[in-house]
């Protein structure tokens, strides 16, 4: 029970080399929390079908955004400004015309799995 932190040590394991197993593939607690926040993010239909044409169509603006997914611009606006915020997204001006692109290289991993992903029954 080599990885059982020091304040877990007095508990009892069925299996010593299991709970040394379950600790390993849990890993790091930031990114175990950083990996819940981008669950989080992704969480919401919206938000997550936003980052999916993004992901698909490249730099995007907000109102080409909105016509695709069907979300009214100034919620599309909102929904940016939260995955900007949490770095999901990047913004790129092109002329007066605001594109939004994926930044976050570890969701757009994850949405590719999601994109070629077929229905599920």
């Amino acid at each position: 029970m080599h990885l059982i932190p020091a304040e877990r040590a007095h508990r009892s394991a069925i299996d010593e080399h299991t709970v040394c197993d379950a600790i390993e593939g849990i890993g790091d607690l930031a990114r175990v929390h950083a990996w819940s926040d981008r669950f989080a993010l992704l969480s919401d239909p919206g938000r997550l079908a936003l980052l999916l044409a993004v992901h698909r169509a490249g730099p995007i603006a907000v109102s080409d955004l909105a016509l695709a997914t069907g979300i009214r611009d100034t919620a599309v606006s909102q929904a940016l400004r939260l995955l900007r915020a949490a770095g999901a997204v990047v913004a790129e001006k092109d002329g007066r015309i605001v594109r939004y692109r994926l930044h976050d290289q570890e969701i757009a991993e994850l949405l590719g799995g999601l994109s070629t992903a077929g229905p599920t029954a």
